[in-house]
């Protein structure tokens, strides 16, 4: 997918996904966006006692600050695949045909999956 093809709201998400891996240091950097438009962003968390990767951070953050659904998810990592747990995050909350766009840590998009 060309980066002029991508809606700028799903820009927006891979550009806050892409700020939270580098400004963390962290492997990934996610964001998601709810059904009224408000954004949640996160890293991945690796604590001695939890660890989640940054797309279920970025649910858990918006489910913790009410959000009934979400539109779209983004991932910034250097993986080929989205993971199918953070898949699953996604569709906990977002549903099955929710797209989660996955981009390298250039912030360019390698592919668009759904949560489903």
């Amino acid at each position: 997918m060309t980066d002029s093809a991508l809606d700028p709201e799903d820009r927006k998400i891979v550009t806050l996904a892409r700020s939270a891996r580098a400004r963390n240091g962290v492997p990934e950097g996610a964001a998601v966006r709810d059904d009224t438009g408000r954004t949640y962003v996160a890293g991945t968390v690796a604590l001695e006692s939890l660890r989640l990767s940054a797309l279920q951070t970025a649910v858990a953050m918006a489910v913790a600050s009410g959000a009934k659904s979400l539109e779209a998810a983004a991932v910034v990592t250097e993986a080929e695949t989205v993971a199918v747990a953070d898949r699953a995050a996604v569709r906990d909350l977002g549903g099955a045909a929710t797209p989660v766009l996955l981009a390298g840590p250039d912030g360019v998009v390698r592919a668009t999956v759904t949560a489903g």
